[in-house]
């Protein structure tokens, strides 16, 4: 599915695991591309008047992700700019199905890169428990989803966000 011609669309969709890099490449991006630059993880906090980690404890998963899905479907609709979804925004078939022959690019980053920039104590519910083990495996969950709706992958492992926003630009051929 591609957007009708005058429909709102992200220039730049970023999906990707927690420590990838989303929040960082995609302030960069929309600064350089001259665009605004929004979070669904934001937008989701913004809806159910509070932090996601504490959706997640009150509320639970399952509706953490009903609202997400939601802020997803929201964010395409209206949103011009550089976009980033939240980690796990990829689990959703109907997402990902909205995000056929869209600009996404997956940010890749290994373990030992992604644990430097998250830190182990950080309030991310999913992580909470043995970190590094729960990294991989929502990994080895995920990174299969990433690739499917991905037009493009950059990695972000050894680079400084403004090295890996040139690459997502050089890799979409998008010019500042």
């Amino acid at each position: 599915m591609t957007t009708a011609p005058g429909t709102p669309a992200p220039a730049v969709i970023l999906v990707g695991p927690p420590g990838a890099g989303k929040t960082a490449v995609g302030t960069l991006l929309a600064e350089r591309l001259g665009t605004e630059f929004r979070d669904t993880d934001a937008d989701v906090e913004r809806l159910a008047g509070k932090p996601v980690r504490d959706i997640f404890l009150a509320d639970g998963e399952e509706r953490f992700r009903e609202l997400e899905a939601a802020a997803v479907r929201t964010a395409l609709a209206e949103h011009r700019g550089v976009l980033a979804l939240g980690g796990g925004a990829v689990l959703s078939e109907a997402t990902r199905a909205l995000l056929t022959g869209r600009p996404v690019v997956f940010l890749d980053v290994d373990l030992a890169d992604a644990v430097r920039r998250v830190g182990l104590d950080a309030p991310r519910p999913l992580l909470a428990v043995n970190p590094r083990q729960q990294w991989r495996g929502l990994m080895e969950e995920r990174r299969p989803l990433y690739t499917e709706v991905a037009r493009t992958v950059v990695s972000t492992s050894g680079r400084t966000p403004e090295e890996a926003a040139q690459a997502v630009l050089d890799a979409l051929e998008l010019k500042p």
